[in-house]
């Protein structure tokens, strides 16, 4: 069985070095996830933060973080439009969490250093991606008169 089509293109480097970067950004999001998920079925902090155990905001967010953030590794992982702003809703939580309500959820100091360096590399990528896009839109360029 032959491919449908014999020249496919390469990625850039700078390309490659995106889909690692989203990569890797969505082994912690699953990472994020299950611990999430450990905490609430009881299994880790010695079964202290189970789900019934909790107090309701606790119940929402900790419920909420461990749905989404594995659907933001997925997303991230497959290098979907969808999964930079899914990330971004949990990432969100985590930093109104952490950054805004630390007095329900108590500090956390590196989520929002983290989540606001992960935002710096995804735009600076961003840019560079557009750039290079640019440029080669310029190169193909034909101007015919």
């Amino acid at each position: 069985m032959e491919a449908d089509s014999p020249h496919v293109p390469k990625r850039s480097l700078t390309e490659t070095l995106f889909v690692t970067f989203l990569r890797l950004v969505a082994v912690s999001c699953l990472w994020f996830g299950l611990q999430y998920w450990a905490m609430l079925v009881g299994y880790s902090f010695g079964g202290s933060a189970r789900f019934d155990l909790l107090n309701l905001p606790w119940k929402v967010a900790a419920s909420s973080l461990a749905v989404v953030f594995p659907v933001a590794a997925l997303g991230l992982w497959l290098a979907v439009s969808w999964g930079p702003v899914i990330w971004v809703f949990a990432a969100g939580g985590q930093i109104l969490m952490y950054g805004v309500w630390s007095n329900i959820y108590g500090s956390n100091s590196l989520v929002v250093p983290m989540h606001s360096a992960v935002v710096v590399v995804y735009l600076a990528f961003r840019v560079a991606l557009w750039l290079e896009q640019r440029r080669k839109a310029q190169e193909i360029r034909v101007d015919l008169p």
